[in-house]
């Protein structure tokens, strides 16, 4: 990390909460979490917004980790790469989640997951240049505009995070990298 964060033997009040419901449910403190330390007036507001985010995300826990995991790649966030790799191979099993990191539009996804990730791309690279057009192709294939709207803060919630965490230098933790060497290549596509 490069910048000073608190430490779990140094965390008080809501950080120290924070910290403890975080090590018990991963068995570590991540970095992702501990950066925002840094400014403890923003942590709990930040969690609580990813909390709100992908906990009410009308697609589901699934397509809230699939948009993280391809718009990391495309960040481009090793962190988050790495992290989400590790959530959808217990989802959805290691193959098809390198498939989607090889080429989400021919992995085995529904035509609704492909739009979606399409959409959430578009976000990344470039929000300005999405038009009308866009929309009714998400519209078409069955998407609402609560659906669209979800899809877009998903999108944008993660460039905002895997910025900030590259920002500040946060590292990914030993136990989310996976054991294969060129899996872990793969996933590093951004700070190695």
């Amino acid at each position: 990390m490069f910048i000073r964060t608190v430490e779990l033997d140094e965390a008080t009040g809501e950080i120290a909460e924070l910290y403890k419901a975080e090590k018990k449910a991963m068995g570590c403190v991540m970095q992702a979490t501990q950066c925002w330390s840094a400014r403890p007036d923003v942590i709990i507001p930040i969690e609580n917004l990813l909390d709100q985010i992908r906990d009410g995300f009308s697609l589901g826990l699934l397509n809230f980790r699939l948009i993280t995991f391809v718009v990391a790649g495309d960040v481009p966030s090793s962190y988050c790469s790495h992290v989400y790799f590790r959530s959808l191979s217990s989802m959805l099993g290691r193959d098809q989640a390198l498939a989607i990191r090889q080429d989400y539009r021919n992995a085995g996804l529904t035509g609704q997951q492909v739009e979606m990730l399409a959409y959430a791309k578009q976000i990344t690279r470039n929000a300005s240049q999405i038009t009308q057009a866009d929309i009714e192709r998400l519209r078409n294939v069955g998407l609402t505009d609560v659906n669209i709207a979800d899809v877009a803060l998903a999108a944008s919630f993660r460039n905002f995070m895997s910025r900030y965490f590259d920002a500040v230098g946060a590292t990914v933790e030993e136990d989310f990298l996976d054991d294969d060497p060129e899996v872990r290549e793969m996933m590093a596509v951004g700070r190695k």
